[in-house]
C-alpha cells in the first residue's frame, strides 16, 4: 500500500494524500464468492421510514469472507488483491491448493503470488494462520478469534492491529488499540 501525494497547483490539493489502488484488481469480483444484499433505506414492512438519515449510495454485491481458515495445513496462493465496498480492509482471493477459492482480510504487505498456510507449526509470516499460542509475545496479529473455532472478531478493520503481550496460564493477553 503506497501513498499518493499531489504538489499544491491548488488550494484543494495542498495537503492531499490518498491511497495508490493501481495494484487493485480492476475486474468484477469473483462471481461463486458474492451473493446480494437487501438495503432497507430505513423503511419497515409497512415502507414507512423509521431510521433517518439510511438511503441512497451504489448498489454493491456482499462478498464471502472466510474468517475461519480451517483449511489446515493446505498452501494456499494469492490470486488477487480487491476493493470490498462492505469494510474499510482491502480482501485477497486465494486459490488452494485443491482448487477450492476464498476470500480473506488482506494485510497489509500481501501481493499477488504469495504463498500462505493456516496450520500448527508454521512459519510466521505475513498471510499466515495459527493459533495464539504458538505465536511468540510481541508480535502484531490481526483477525483473532475470542473463542476457538468461532471465526476472526477483533482487529478486522483496515489498519488495525492487536499486539500479543503475553501468556497467563490458558489465556493470551493482547494489547488492543484502545489501551
Amino acid at each position: 500500500m503506497t501513498l499518493k501525494t499531489f504538489k499544491p497547483y491548488t488550494k484543494s490539493n495542498r495537503g492531499t494524500v490518498v491511497i495508490d489502488k493501481s495494484r487493485l484488481w480492476k475486474g468484477s469480483p469473483y462471481k461463486p464468492l458474492t451473493k446480494g444484499q437487501n438495503f432497507t433505506g430505513g423503511r419497515n414492512n409497512n415502507g414507512r421510514i423509521t431510521s433517518r438519515h439510511i438511503g441512497g449510495g451504489s448498489k454493491h454485491k456482499y462478498r464471502v469472507i472466510d474468517f475461519y481458515r480451517k483449511k489446515l495445513n493446505i498452501s494456499a496462493t494469492v490470486e488477487r488483491v480487491e476493493y470490498d465496498p462492505n469494510r474499510t480492509a482491502y480482501i485477497a482471493l486465494v486459490l488452494y491448493d485443491d482448487k477450492v477459492r476464498n476470500y480473506i482480510i488482506c494485510p497489509q504487505g500481501l501481493k499477488v503470488g504469495d504463498k500462505i498456510i493456516s496450520g500448527k507449526g508454521i512459519d510466521i509470516k505475513i498471510g499466515n494462520a495459527m493459533e495464539l499460542k504458538d505465536i511468540p509475545p510481541g508480535t502484531v496479529i490481526h483477525n483473532v478469534e475470542l473463542i476457538p473455532g468461532n471465526g476472526a472478531k477483533l482487529a478486522r478493520s483496515a489498519g488495525s492491529s492487536v499486539t500479543l503481550s503475553g501468556y497467563d496460564g490458558d489465556y493470551a493477553i493482547l494489547r488492543l488499540s484502545s489501551g
